[in-house]
């Protein structure tokens, strides 16, 4: 089943790993021939030399050779050109099978992996059933061909001696699955510490700023070491247990070469070297009997060195159909609505878990109504579910109970790029992307002209700063944004939400890291340019959202109060406590 799953990935290489085989039955072909025709060589050339005969036939049989030589040399060269695309290319849509699939999943599928673990399963784990690929189409075909050709070819040179192949071949399989079997689960723990190890570089190489603060560098190292020696640890075992193969295979194949020679030599003697005595054979014979066992020997080699990366690979396999077997829990319903006729947004008697199993609900019983073109003000604690509460209406997450409507419909109805295509969504920790200004803002409206990308700019108070660089919009941001302040990120996020032309645009703790003078420019941009569109504002500053429409205390997941500015402070409670601090705060702070 695994292996069905990943030859889906093969597609158009697929005619190049059929002719790969195809290649090398004749490379093998050939280069089992030959110690056949040397056998002949070898007898002409000892006739020519007893009788000062013709040599004719020595020099025919080796162009024979020559030519049978540079036949093998071409099969194996187009073999590996032919496998070598054919690896590639599925390796390649092997990786984008994987990526398209992780772009499909919702954010409770994004949970089942770390980030890390996606990232090792999208490079190592593809590199490594890569390389078994190539292996089993072009090794795993030649290895037992040229098993199975030097055995029948050897028989044909004498009807005994090549028993002794068949006796020690099926004792080297029973050897070899003894070992791969203990090596197997060996495999499945190191690739789970490989995540370990790159989850502690990803942290490491994202908080260094945080690291450097806190002087901590020895215990990341730490950190990082004991993630190392993990790996080391698991690999080192299984390389013991495997590396008894190797002479294990050595002392059957040469205690098998020695008892070809052995009892080759005796049977020369008993017959003369006449071959036409039954068990008879001659010393050219023997010669090639021998070269025989040298190609099974390899053949060996080869076949413990393909079982070792299969079953590699067979862990990065079942981790990576895990991968393309995990399908989203949230998808388009059939007959779906293609049209979001406003940024009304209803919750009715909605809770919700990010776990079915989980006992706890981070939502619980939430029955809102908002009206389009509304600003709302979201408050609220740490871990009060105020994120949770704007993921449910673009469907990054479903509603575990209850309904959630936007423009009068249920969410669930309608096509999921329809309905985030109509949301627009600035968190507070938003990315940028590597590439100008421009092209990053050009992710709300591909089709942005230049004049609506500064319009968005002046709305989001990000067209003064831009100014000042020297390359204005065309200036190069660095991989996650790194050459601009977080409170510069912020507004060029908000400015690429606008281009999208929401229906409801929803501003998670995203002016966080700019000054309240910029905060309030901000929205009074916003009420003034987009009045049709619904606003929601989560804030910790209660002068971000003091003059919404309606404003909601969210508390353990539920909503403790709501109501405008006047009403919720005349009610008292949290939010007239938050008010009164936060401006005894400032007042403070001016004095």
């Amino acid at each position: 089943m695994i292996l069905k799953k990943l030859m889906r990935s093969v597609r158009e290489y697929k005619k190049y790993a059929i002719l790969t085989p195809i290649f090398i039955v004749g490379e093998v072909a050939m280069e089992v021939s030959m110690p056949l025709i040397t056998v002949k060589l070898v007898q002409h050339i000892r006739e020519a030399v007893a009788t000062s005969g013709s040599m004719k036939y020595v020099f025919i049989y080796g162009f024979l050779l020559l030519l049978m030589a540079l036949t093998s040399l071409a099969f194996g060269a187009i073999a590996g050109t032919t496998c070598a695309k054919a690896s590639s290319g599925f390796a390649k849509n092997l990786r984008r099978d994987i990526y398209c699939s992780v772009q499909d999943f919702s954010f409770s599928n994004i949970d089942k992996f770390s980030t890390t673990s996606l990232v090792t399963r999208l490079t190592t784990d593809v590199t490594n059933v890569e390389q078994s690929f190539m292996m089993i189409i072009r090794t795993a075909i030649r290895s037992p061909l040229m098993l199975i050709f030097s055995v029948v070819a050897a028989f044909s040179l004498h009807p005994k001696l090549p028993f002794i192949f068949v006796v020690i071949i099926p004792v080297l399989a029973f050897g070899f699955f003894m070992i791969f079997k203990k090596v197997r689960p060996l495999f499945t723990s190191v690739f789970k510490r490989y995540d370990k190890l790159n989850n502690s570089i990803q942290e490491n190489i994202k908080g260094a700023r945080v690291v450097k603060a806190y002087v901590r560098e020895e215990h990341e190292m730490k950190k990082f070491d004991d993630a190392a020696e993990g790996v080391r640890s698991d690999f080192t075992h299984a390389e013991k247990i495997i590396a008894l193969s190797s002479p294990m295979m050595n002392v059957a194949i040469y205690c098998a070469m020695i008892a070809i020679a052995f009892f080759g030599a005796k049977a020369i003697i008993a017959c003369g070297g006449d071959t036409s005595h039954y068990g008879g054979i001659n010393v050219e014979a023997l010669s090639s009997l021998l070269m025989y066992s040298m190609q099974v020997l390899m053949s060996l080699m080869m076949l413990n060195m393909i079982m070792v990366t299969i079953t590699l690979s067979a862990a990065s396999a079942r981790r990576i159909v895990e991968v393309l077997d995990e399908n989203s829990d949230i998808v388009s319903p059939e007959n779906a609505l293609t049209t979001v006729a406003d940024g009304s947004i209803q919750f009715e008697n909605v809770s919700f878990k990010y776990n079915k199993h989980a006992e706890k609900f981070a939502l619980s019983d939430i029955n809102l109504k908002i009206e389009s073109g509304q600003t709302v003000g979201v408050l609220g604690g740490t871990g009060s579910s105020k994120t949770t509460l704007v993921n449910l209406i673009c469907r990054l997450y479903d509603v575990t109970e209850g309904r959630l409507k936007v423009g009068g419909k249920d969410v669930r109805e309608y096509d999921l790029v329809t309905l985030r295509d109509a949301i627009s969504v600035v968190l507070q920790k938003n990315v940028l992307f590597s590439g100008t200004i421009k092209e990053n803002l050009r992710w709300g409206d591909p089709n942005a002209t230049d004049e609506e990308i500064v319009t968005a700019c002046k709305l989001a108070q990000a067209d003064e700063f831009i100014q000042g660089f020297p390359d204005g919009y065309d200036t190069f941001i660095e991989q996650g944004g790194s050459n601009v302040s977080g409170g510069q990120k912020q507004r060029l996020c908000i400015a690429r939400a606008l281009l999208k032309k929401p229906k409801v645009l929803i501003l998670d703790d995203s002016t966080s890291a700019v000054d309240t003078k910029t905060d309030a420019l901000i929205r009074a941009g916003l009420k003034k340019f987009i009045p049709q569109t619904t606003k929601i504002i989560i804030a910790q500053r209660v002068a971000s959202v003091q003059d919404a429409d309606l404003i909601i205390m969210m508390e353990n997941g539920k909503i403790e109060a709501m109501g405008n500015h006047e009403q919720l402070m005349e009610q008292g409670g949290s939010y007239r406590e938050i008010y009164e601090m936060q401006n005894r705060v400032s007042e403070g702070g001016a004095n």
